[in-house]
């Protein structure tokens, strides 16, 4: 009896362990941004060409709508997101651990692929009598919510210019979604947002209440520029927008998938793959990446070290 005592419990050990690690599903959230700008809708695509597969490699991606890009890498870095979008330049200072990640560098950061350009918009109010940014110093300006990238970039653009907060007579703090609805309401005269285009963000307000787009040019915008790999001059087409028919210039940066090294290469090399096979279909989820272009994604904008699932998938398409 002992015996067969024994050998039941060696079988059913057995029994519940395999079964458990076949059915075991993978779950993967990436973190984005408010849901009226475009890394949320990014995510998505992402997730729904995953999971248009899933029943082939066991992976279901869901999104998460979070404060952007400082959020979201710090979230990967405490385990608690398994990718997320972030703008070139958080990502860059993540892995060199400056500005945000001063404290220590998040060795374990890994890029995905690069996404869509991200200009930096600069909105005024139509009655603000607004021509050029120095125009703002005085007025109640949104410099971005704390833990988005817009944020992290608008703080360096003033260190630039030698501005400190206080040169707005108010410098508020609202999430993308809440400026446009401000803006219209009066209560604030302009907001600085890195967003691809055309964005539910800017075309609110340059609808409903006539907000007009203002360059971000200059000999400070040259230095940054020139001096952070991670910027690049951008034109936002006249007439995208109403009421805007003029070209608008600025710069930016671009918008980046990243992970964590703990992340499983196989979980990544499936999220890539499911990207780039289906790749005509992901350039129509958004119109922002219609410029899109494979030979450019896997370069440009990555100052961390590729995922090696993404080198996997890469590899074997020719691309590396």
């Amino acid at each position: 009896m002992r015996k067969w005592t024994a050998l039941a419990v060696a079988l059913l050990a057995v029994g519940s362990i395999a079964p458990a690690a076949e059915a075991d599903p993978k779950y993967i959230t990436i973190g984005t941004g408010g849901v009226t700008g475009v890394y949320y809708p990014a995510g998505g695509a992402i997730c729904r060409l995953v999971n248009k597969d899933r029943a082939k490699h066991g992976i279901r991606c869901s999104v998460e709508s979070t404060g952007g890009s400082v959020f979201n890498i710090n979230t990967i870095k405490a385990g608690e997101l398994d990718m997320g979008v972030a703008q070139s330049d958080v990502q860059y200072n993540a892995v060199h651990g400056l500005a945000q990640f001063r404290d220590g560098a998040f060795t374990e950061l890994r890029a995905v692929m690069s996404l869509h350009p991200e200009p930096f918009t600069v909105v005024a109010r139509k009655e603000a009598n607004v021509r050029t940014f120095e125009d703002f110093k005085g007025k109640r300006f949104n410099v971005g919510n704390p833990g988005s990238g817009t944020r992290a970039s608008m703080e360096e653009l003033l260190n630039a210019m030698g501005w400190k907060m206080s040169d707005f007579s108010l410098a508020s703090e609202l999430k993308a979604d809440e400026q446009g609805p401000a803006l219209c309401d009066g209560k604030i005269d302009g907001f600085f947002y890195g967003v691809g285009h055309p964005s539910a963000n800017i075309q609110d307000p340059t609808t409903v209440c006539g907000a007009k787009l203002i360059s971000l040019t200059g000999p400070v915008v040259d230095q940054l520029v020139k001096a952070k790999p991670y910027y690049a001059y951008a034109t936002i087409p006249g007439g995208l927008y109403p009421n805007n028919p003029q070209d608008t210039h600025t710069y930016g940066v671009l918008a980046t998938l990243v992970s964590s090294s703990k992340v499983p290469a196989d979980t990544v090399y499936q999220v890539v793959k499911a990207v780039f096979d289906n790749f005509a279909e992901f350039k129509k989820l958004h119109p922002a990446f219609q410029v899109l272009d494979p030979k450019h994604m896997i370069k440009d904008g990555l100052s961390a070290p590729l995922h090696d699932g993404a080198v996997r998938y890469y590899r074997e398409k020719g691309w590396m």
